[in-house]
């Protein structure tokens, strides 16, 4: 299928790896324009070759989402070498586990600002030429923690939700202006950041790594864990022109892990 997206301009963000990295090598090769950022800028500049040794156009961006104030700076470069963004992917690394109590406040309020309040300004930098453009898509990534909370990663169940209904009361205010909105919840897919809860699990009850993926993997109805590759086609799909009436939505992409309608 064509996503109808060859030419636009995209911003992902956690583009140096895992989920983030698939998302920018898939959009990339529906022949956007992207923008790779990471906090790691070596890690963008792996993505950028992977990019344009498939043909495709990309540059790497240092982008810290917890640094608001270097935001427009990061937006303004993207303008610079691409044109106006239209395609934003917010992608933010996950929290350390935690429970959900006994958190300090500055804890919290760090990974606030990281988690939501960068994606909200960053959101809301782009906005406006999306709008003169009358053509966005603004994508958030979020976690299965969302619909039903993930034992010890107290942090990321609350602020994620947050995320959550901002999303969707975006989506209403900006959806005349023909710019969609959109939640995509992954499950458990095989990143690098998956294995370390998955490490940090086995520490903490005393167990074998084997085992604990095993139990994992048994909780899903597909019996393993999702591939990046595959999380990034549904996200290149809420970026496409086919989806053009898709927003507000929560998208889910877990094998079906969440037992919940």
């Amino acid at each position: 299928m064509d996503l109808g997206i060859s030419g636009r301009v995209a911003l992902v963000g956690g583009g140096g790896g895992g989920l983030g990295s698939a998302v920018a090598r898939t959009i990339g090769a529906e022949g956007a324009r992207v923008a790779v950022t990471d906090i790691d800028a070596a890690a963008a500049a792996r993505t950028v070759e992977d990019i344009v040794g498939a043909g495709g156009v990309a540059r790497a961006f240092r982008l810290d989402s917890g640094d608001l104030d270097a935001l427009p700076a990061v937006v303004q470069g993207v303008r610079d070498a691409f044109g106006p963004i239209e395609i934003l992917v917010n992608n933010t690394g996950g929290p350390p586990p935690t429970s959900a109590a006994g958190i300090e406040p500055d804890v919290w309020a760090d990974q606030f600002r990281l988690m939501v309040l960068g994606v909200i300004r960053l959101s809301d930098l782009v906005l406006p030429s999306m709008r003169d453009r009358r053509w966005g898509r603004i994508i958030t990534s979020a976690s299965s923690g969302v619909v039903a909370p993930i034992p010890n990663l107290g942090i990321s169940n609350a602020l994620r939700l947050a995320l959550v209904g901002w999303s969707k009361t975006l989506a209403r205010e900006v959806a005349p202006d023909g710019i969609t909105v959109n939640i995509v919840v992954p499950g458990r897919i095989a990143t690098q950041h998956v294995r370390a809860l998955d490490e940090a699990r086995a520490e903490r009850d005393g167990l074998p790594f084997e085992d604990v993926q095993r139990s994992s993997t048994s909780t899903i109805p597909m019996q393993r864990y999702g591939r990046p590759e595959e999380y990034a086609a549904a996200v290149g799909f809420l970026a496409s022109e086919q989806a053009s009436y898709v927003t507000g939505s929560m998208l889910r992409i877990d094998g079906g892990l969440i037992a919940s309608i």
